[in-house]
């Protein structure tokens, strides 16, 4: 089975412009992505995929494989998509871009869930971890996921899901790590739908599938680091950095 993580890169993002270019410890976070997901030894090929010129010459320049993208996408799904077309390869994972504290643990976890024969019947699957903060899950930033007792999506939204009605009840609350894994032949079809409305309301890309009758198989993982959306999210980051001396994790 060939193995390919593709990570989308987008210069202009719309909440923190450049972020993937912002220096994380001494090097930019789009560095850490690529070198860290190149580091656990997991795919046959890792491949940036941008619409920018300076994206492309930070990996390239640091001996790393970049591609331009040649058409305007509404999601990193769409871009990879593009890149993946004419290549001959079995599982896309899609690590986006703002995720530098990937490693190989979880990774592992992911693509183990397409193996055997129930795992043949999983074309898209995906990682959550377990939110605690109420800070957190109230912040529209962080995606929340409610699953099914067979850890299969059942909705993702930037609002507060489950919503706590019964306050005799606590529920869990999983935040929506951005880092997919696909059948090729899934990723190309998702291309083929259009923007579905949930997705087009709560710009969330894997919403598509679930409105495509597609659930997402979740997978459960230890803490991951910190996505970075937002400024103060890069301030985490250079803490959690410092703290821990956070590198490539085995």
């Amino acid at each position: 089975m060939k193995i390919a993580a593709m990570i989308p890169a987008r210069y202009a993002a719309s909440r923190f412009p450049a972020k993937l270019m912002q220096v994380l410890g001494d090097k930019t976070v789009i560095r850490h992505t690529y070198e860290n997901t190149v580091a656990t030894g997991l795919f046959d090929e890792v491949l940036v995929v941008t619409d920018s010129d300076i994206i492309f010459q930070e990996i390239a320049s640091h001996g790393g494989k970049a591609k331009m993208s040649g058409l305007q996408h509404e999601s990193g799904s769409d871009r990879i998509a593009e890149a993946v077309a004419d290549m001959e390869v079995d599982i896309v994972v899609n690590v986006q871009g703002d995720e530098p504290f990937v490693n190989k643990h979880p990774l592992e976890k992911l693509l183990s869930v397409f193996e055997g024969e129930d795992g043949k019947k999983v074309q898209v699957a995906s990682m959550i971890q377990t939110l605690r903060e109420k800070k957190f899950i109230e912040d529209p930033n962080y995606v929340k996921v409610v699953v099914d007792r067979n850890m299969n999506s059942l909705l993702f939204s930037r609002s507060v899901i489950p919503y706590p009605r019964n306050s005799n009840f606590t529920p869990h609350y999983y935040e929506h790590i951005g880092i997919y894994a696909f059948r090729k032949e899934a990723l190309i079809q998702f291309t083929k739908w259009p923007i579905s409305p949930l997705e087009a309301s709560e710009k969330i890309e894997c919403l598509r599938y679930l409105e495509n009758g597609i659930p997402l198989k979740m997978v459960l993982v230890d803490y991951m680091g910190v996505e970075i959306d937002t400024p103060e999210d890069l301030e985490r980051a250079a803490k959690l950095l410092q703290k821990d001396g956070w590198g490539q994790a085995s």
